[in-house]
């Protein structure tokens, strides 16, 4: 389905709505496909491209928060274990099961601590000995119980941890195993929930690249990218912006101090003998300083994070040489048999965590959880303004729910259906495992395609591969570009023309896996860039002009070589 959106009326007549969403990360697209499914008139609109902010750096995990049994917060471990395996469900050409080894480093240490910290204690546990462990572990098996669909954990002896991974350090005394997820393509899943949104809703309006000026009487001023300008009319504004929130408030005329967020950084390693041993495997370890650091295969690559670090410009946010350090360290002392330099790093992001303003002196003990704070509306402004503080990836579905049942009992508008069952974009009519051949093959037949190559679009796009198959087969039926990216002509072609790309960076980056695998060069970016420009319609100038940029922002603030 097409992410695009009707056009909305120029600066004369301001467009009535019942719901502003301002911010498309996962949980302002969370909210917007809710509320639509609902019928309600909502926009969405974003200053920069849909999940491009903080939803753009997670550490790709699907998790039901196992780390915060430690700071008391059960309900949201509950909610998290629930929504995983919800999202496993319902997408699940996107969220795929992954097996969690937690390496131990004694049997008893940091239970006192442990003990302090769920009674309010301000400093995290520095260790986390075997009997905390498997506490913990069992805890969280409890609370998955609800629509499980992934085995309970089980405890390893330290040779039977060393014989299933031999490059962990000697200095193991155990081994706890338990399930997660991860999801492949964070910022297509966002993607997907603003198309679903689109699609259950005629009346509703998404727009990227499109910033709030300020508001008069009621009146939100928006502006996009080439300079088109908005006149909107809300009953009621959602703040979903993140670690912006309390700039976006001020830009609607309202002070708020709600934000004190952290932030994380990742690394995307090329190590393909690792990658191997580790794949479908995350192995979540505690570093020399007590901090929890996670490594694991992720699209043939690896990733290495994350950090945990206070910060309060989400414009100004990279991973500095001492984060990177610090992961390779880490990871060096963990597999101390295993060779890893920062050459075999291809990718590097950041960004900050949404956090509620604390006083917690330790990062990690942060609430991860998420409120609505309202601002009533006034006479000057009659609209209220909910923001949305905190949340997480793998909670954003529920969140939402709760969101939008606040507005439907403030709008005066019955809930028509929950998207508790509901499938993700191309996790519509997924097959199951046992129907997945069949699917496959019987595409390949109506296309000409290879099997291969629609094993590979199902994976990408689930069941919306097919449109893009049926276009690669009628245009142009290279799998390949010239440059050797795994991606074909045809499938560019066809996401710049249907996922509302604006810019070089949103195909490059967001759209497809391609930068964060390390699979660009400059002979590959200039190659892409022709596609999208015949598809977009850019002139000469524009396409250099994207090239430029988007060359600078890979190695600037991804540490892309090129």
């Amino acid at each position: 389905m097409q992410a695009t959106s009707p056009s909305i009326s120029e600066p004369c007549a301001p467009t009535p709505v019942d719901v502003l969403i301002i911010g498309a990360g996962i949980n302002g697209a969370g909210l917007f496909r809710d509320l639509c499914e609902q019928g309600i008139t909502a926009m969405l609109v974003d200053k920069g491209d849909y999940g491009s902010g903080t939803s753009a750096a997670p550490s790709r995990l699907i998790h039901g928060g196992i780390k915060y049994l430690e700071t008391a917060e059960l309900r949201l471990v509950a909610q998290s274990a629930l929504e995983r395996n919800l999202l496993l469900k319902n997408a699940p050409h996107q969220v795929h099961p992954l097996k969690t080894t937690i390496p131990i480093f004694s049997w008893f240490k940091g239970t006192t601590a442990a003990l302090r910290t769920l009674f309010g204690s301000t400093s995290a546990p520095r260790s986390r000995g075997a009997v905390l462990v498997k506490i913990g572990l069992r805890l969280y098996d409890y609370f998955g119980a609800q629509n499980r669909v992934m085995p309970r954990h089980r405890m390893l002896s330290k040779k039977r941890a060393l014989s299933i991974l031999p490059n962990l350090t000697n200095r193991i005394v155990a081994a706890g195993v338990y399930y997660d997820a991860k999801v492949n393509y964070p910022e297509r899943l966002v993607l997907e929930l603003v198309q679903d949104g689109l699609g259950a809703n005629p009346k509703a309006r998404a727009l990227n690249y499109t910033r709030v000026l300020g508001q008069t009487s009621g009146i939100v001023e928006l502006q996009g990218d080439s300079g088109q300008r908005y006149r909107v009319q809300p009953k009621i504004v959602v703040n979903a912006a993140g670690p912006w929130i309390d700039k976006v408030n001020q830009s609607i005329g309202v002070q708020s101090t709600l934000i004190g967020g952290t932030k994380g950084s990742h690394v995307i390693i090329d190590h393909p003998e690792l990658a191997q041993q580790l794949k479908d495997q995350m192995i979540y370890f505690e570093a020399d300083d007590g901090r929890i650091c996670l490594i694991f295969e992720y699209l043939g690559r690896l990733i290495l994070g994350s950090s945990d670090i206070p910060h309060d410009d989400p414009d100004q946010v990279g991973c500095t040489e001492a984060e990177l350090q610090y992961f390779l360290n880490s990871v060096r002392a963990l597999l101390p048999g295993t060779q890893i330099t920062q050459e075999q790093i291809v990718y590097a992001y950041s960004g900050i965590r949404p956090l509620p303003r604390s006083q917690a002196r330790e990062p990690g003990l942060i609430s991860r959880d998420h409120s609505a704070p309202r601002i009533d509306a006034t006479p000057e402004r009659p609209f209220s303004i909910l923001s949305l503080v905190g949340g997480k990836w793998t909670t954003f579905r529920g969140f939402a729910e709760e969101v939008a049942d606040t507005l439907l009992e403030e709008l005066k508008h019955p809930r028509k259906c929950s998207t508790r069952q509901l499938s993700i974009g191309g996790g519509a009519g997924y097959p199951e495992p046992h129907e997945r051949h069949d699917w496959i093959r019987a595409l390949a037949d109506n296309t000409g395609l290879t099997e291969v190559r629609i094993q590979q679009l199902l994976e990408r796009y689930g069941t919306r591969a097919a449109a893009i198959a049926q276009q690669e087969s009628t245009t142009n039926r290279k799998e390949k570009l010239e440059s050797g990216t795994a991606y074909s002509p045809a499938e560019l072609d066809w996401i710049a023309r249907h996922e509302q790309v604006v810019h070089l960076d949103d195909l490059l980056i967001r759209r497809t896996a391609l930068a964060v695998r390390g699979d660009l060069d400059i002979a590959g970016i200039e190659e892409i860039s022709a596609i999208v420009a015949a598809a977009l319609g850019w002139p000469e100038s524009v396409r250099l002009d994207e090239v430029k940029k988007s060359i600078e922002l890979l190695r600037t603030k991804h540490q892309v070589k090129l």
